[in-house]
């Protein structure tokens, strides 16, 4: 990379890697839960489960919603020399650098399933929902302006997009890089 430039990822693609290793998962743990009697029993624990969905997922796609449309606002155009990163790469090391915690929360819902069975694995999946809404949002916006929002790769602290020390999103047109408005694949 010459003077002055930066590497940057897709600021909607990161908040999309978190969502199937979230959704998947928690759909297999809440199956797995509803097969387990647990301490409340069957009934109650999907049911409270369905709603801690619905919560979790709310809340997810709804964090930091100002901060993003701040960053997006006072967005600048990429430089020439600014390398734009792949999405799978993004992808990778986001998940790469998560799989612990992944593994941990997956054994933390299976755990809850002997307790309230289904509970903690459709929380799981309310948190992958919520950041596909909150990717989906991104993309909306995107879309409507006309632009692709990227974010510095050295500022982005634990996979947060929208961190503290994110000063800035930077733009491009809308058929840089390889992944569609909201982080999908790029349909070719």
């Amino acid at each position: 990379m010459g003077r002055g430039a930066q590497s940057l990822a897709r600021v909607a693609v990161i908040v999309r890697a978190g969502a199937a290793p979230l959704w998947w998962p928690g759909l297999l743990v809440a199956a797995i839960g509803a097969l387990v009697p647990g301490l409340t029993g069957r009934r109650i624990g999907l049911l409270s489960g369905a709603a801690l969905f619905l919560i979790t997922a709310a809340v997810v796609a709804l964090a930091r919603g100002r901060r993003y449309a701040e960053l997006a606002g006072g967005a600048t155009r990429a430089g020439r020399s600014d390398f734009l990163q792949d999405r799978a790469v993004t992808v990778r090391n986001w998940r790469r650098g998560r799989r612990w915690w992944l593994l941990g929360a997956f054994l933390a819902a299976v755990a809850s399933a002997f307790v309230l069975p289904g509970a903690g694995g459709l929380v799981l999946a309310g948190a992958g929902a919520g950041l596909w809404l909150k990717a989906v949002r991104i993309g909306r916006r995107e879309e409507r302006d006309d632009a692709l929002y990227w974010v510095r790769t050295d500022w982005v602290e634990r996979g947060r997009p929208a961190g503290k020390r994110v000063k800035g999103y930077r733009t491009t047109g809308p058929m840089a890089g390889d992944a569609a408005p909201g982080g999908a694949r790029r349909r070719r």
